[in-house]
């Protein structure tokens, strides 16, 4: 059962004897409650999970584990205590600002989030995976069963998403711990990127995290072609069509996500509406012959994409 914010405080015995804490709700989030804790002339985040979050695909151990040394290198906020056995993290409040997806679209920004993309697929591997391919079948089961109503065209998207997975295995890739998660929210800046939020985090296709991060900010053609060169060095036609396929897929489970929300989640959302975008979104991006050419050319060069 989800802890009230009261009953958390309870729980950390470093707050025991604070005689001057303050609770204030941070805004923003559609899975958890996060709130402000100003303690002793510090100030700490407060993460309560959303109920029935497991049915998303996250692991709270795992996320702890690797938010633990994600703070300690620097690249997200430091850890300060975990309520178990529930896995609610406290961290350190960053003094920073979100940066928007139009700061974050200009070359510079690119390659300061590429760099830091980069130092997280260097980060240790934990036993949990990631495979968008198996959220979006996980995500299917799930909302059957709380008997959601699917697009019309679902089939047809099940049948190019696996046509998509077929072409992408034709170059297997080397999976590193990936933050699976990079929309505009999960972004700080206090004079370093800062990445928020690693409930999503996995071993998976490195790939897929630089797809995330420029799907999310909808990057035209130019700002893709910035994202590969900072990454890799260079642009091929293997990671050029394999940062395109995935950019869809990325949207597909994303709709995906929305529709396991509409059956668990009881924050006021319009989770039926932000899945409707991404399936519309989806459905365009497998039309054409632009998806039939990233199909061929994802598999030219296996060596292209490995990180």
């Amino acid at each position: 059962m989800t802890l009230t914010i009261d009953e958390a405080i309870d729980r950390i015995p470093h707050w025991a004897n604070a005689t001057d804490l303050k609770i204030s709700p941070l805004t923003g989030g559609i899975t958890n409650a996060n709130f402000r804790i100003e303690v002793n002339g510090d100030v700490f985040v407060l993460r309560i999970p959303g109920a029935d979050t497991e049915l998303l695909g996250i692991v709270r151990s795992a996320e702890c584990a690797v938010s633990q040394v994600a703070g300690e290198i620097g690249i997200g906020p430091e850890v300060f205590y975990v309520i178990e056995p529930e896995g609610y993290l406290v961290t350190s409040f960053i003094e920073g600002y979100p940066p928007s997806p139009e700061e974050l679209g200009q070359p510079n920004n690119i390659r300061r989030v590429a760099d830091v993309i980069r130092r997280i697929h260097k980060m240790d591997p934990i036993p949990e995976t990631f495979s968008p391919f198996r959220v979006v079948e996980d995500s299917t089961e799930i909302a059957h069963q709380f008997k959601i109503d699917f697009p019309d065209n679902f089939g047809w998207l099940i049948e190019q998403m696996n046509v998509a997975e077929t072409a992408l295995q034709k170059s297997p890739f080397t999976p590193r711990l990936c933050h699976n998660d990079l929309l505009n929210a999960n972004f700080l800046d206090d004079g370093q990127i800062r990445i928020l939020d690693w409930e999503y985090a996995g071993m998976g296709d490195p790939v897929f995290d630089l797809a995330n991060f420029s799907v999310h900010h909808e990057f035209n053609d130019e700002q893709d072609h910035w994202l590969l060169e900072s990454y890799f060095g260079e642009v091929t036609a293997a990671n050029w069509a394999r940062i395109k396929l995935l950019k869809v897929i990325s949207d597909f489970r994303e709709g995906m996500w929305a529709m396991v929300q509409i059956g668990i989640s009881k924050l006021e959302f319009d989770f039926r509406g932000y899945g409707d975008k991404f399936f519309a979104r989806t459905a365009q991006g497998m039309q054409g012959e632009k998806w039939q050419q990233w199909l061929k050319d994802v598999c030219l060069d296996s060596k292209a994409y490995q990180a």
